[in-house]
């Protein structure tokens, strides 16, 4: 199994952005001295939700801080961004990270328009931008490889593209995975014959989806091998808290996962009441029901034994990775990073493949 460190700073005071950016740079190459597979970045704007806003513009900064690490995106949202330019960028990054890049795309937030109403996009065009998008990128990108260019008559882009410089360091490109909120998704992933990212639900529901996936990749023709591909490159999204002992654990990483929700609750709450942009069904009580806001969902914790028997009934699913914050909500780094070595010392070993002797 892999595992990815969610780097998804919260910050309530703008004067401490700076801060927190810099923190979360040094806890991207911590991450990558102690061996963990990935680190993978959000994109928030306007409320303080993620502290760095930018994951395209991030990753640039944590290529060149690390050396061996991935560095992803969970999730670029492709409605705010023009796939011309994102194309370009995504292709620079992943020369200066030698390949390291997995560009995790997605529609935006679900809970909120302001993030829209900032750069002029009407919500009701995401996913339909989201789609035109992620395609105009992966032509942009095959075609460049062989020194043609893209002619593209779209619904949101009317382009043409020379060709693309520079071409992309992986190829044909790097890899493009989709986040998934529903299981509707996660079957029109297996039907494309690609990974997804899975949002936080519970254990029982992510059997379920994983289930769903690799029946309807089977239904759609795709053998036992390229099913056991995509999903060791499928990801699911938890938060984790190790500790020397469960009641440690539980002391300590229950109350920072209740504040942190609490946290983006007023931070989200706070800009909607500034705004007043929410999105059709989508209430305070609805928000407050979604999977990401049940302590027994979220938050894998205890010691390392504990967490270690919950990593395994996630591997029984079938995924193959697991991102999750280390540092959850404002947490001092000291008690982050301890967590973080516990659970890279004491228990990612269990789950890697054993060195032939």
């Amino acid at each position: 199994m892999r595992f990815g460190n969610f780097l998804f700073p919260t910050v309530d005071d703008p004067d401490e952005d700076g801060r927190f950016i810099s923190e979360t740079i040094d806890e991207a190459k911590r991450s990558d001295a102690l061996g963990m597979d990935a680190v993978w970045l959000g994109e928030h704007h306007f409320d303080g939700m993620c502290a760095y806003v930018d994951p395209v513009t991030f990753s640039t900064a944590l290529a060149m801080a690390t050396e061996r690490i991935k560095i992803g995106y969970s999730i670029a949202q492709m409605a705010l961004h023009h796939p011309v330019r994102m194309a370009e960028q995504v292709a620079l990054i992943d020369h200066l990270s030698q390949g390291r890049l997995i560009v995790g795309l997605g529609r935006g937030p679900s809970t909120n328009t302001y993030e829209y109403d900032g750069f002029g996009i009407p919500f009701d065009e995401a996913q339909a931008r989201l789609i035109e998008a992620e395609a105009l990128m992966i032509e942009a990108w095959t075609a460049s490889n062989s020194g043609e260019g893209v002619r593209h008559e779209g619904r949101f882009w009317n382009v043409e593209i020379p060709t693309l410089r520079p071409r992309p360091f992986t190829k044909p490109h790097p890899q493009v995975i989709r986040a998934c909120s529903s299981e509707g998704s996660v079957l029109d992933q297996a039907r494309a014959g690609r990974p997804f990212l899975m949002n936080i639900q519970p254990l029982s529901v992510t059997q379920e989806r994983m289930d769903a996936y690799r029946a309807e990749m089977r239904s759609a023709g795709y053998d036992d091998e390229r099913i056991a591909a995509n999903t060791a490159d499928s990801w699911v999204w938890r938060n984790i808290f190790v500790a020397e002992t469960d009641d440690e654990a539980a002391n300590v990483g229950i109350p920072a996962y209740e504040l942190q929700s609490q946290l983006r609750d007023a931070m989200r709450n706070r800009m909607l009441d500034e705004r007043g942009s929410t999105i059709e069904g989508v209430t305070k009580e609805t928000v407050a029901a979604l999977p990401r806001r049940n302590v027994e969902a979220a938050l894998i914790h205890g010691s390392p034994e504990t967490v270690a028997e919950q990593i395994a009934a996630i591997e029984a699913t079938g995924a193959g990775g697991v991102l999750a914050s280390f540092r959850i909500g404002p947490m001092p780094v000291e008690t982050a990073t301890k967590n973080l070595e516990l659970f890279m010392s004491r228990i990612a070993p269990a789950f890697q493949p054993a060195i032939p002797a």
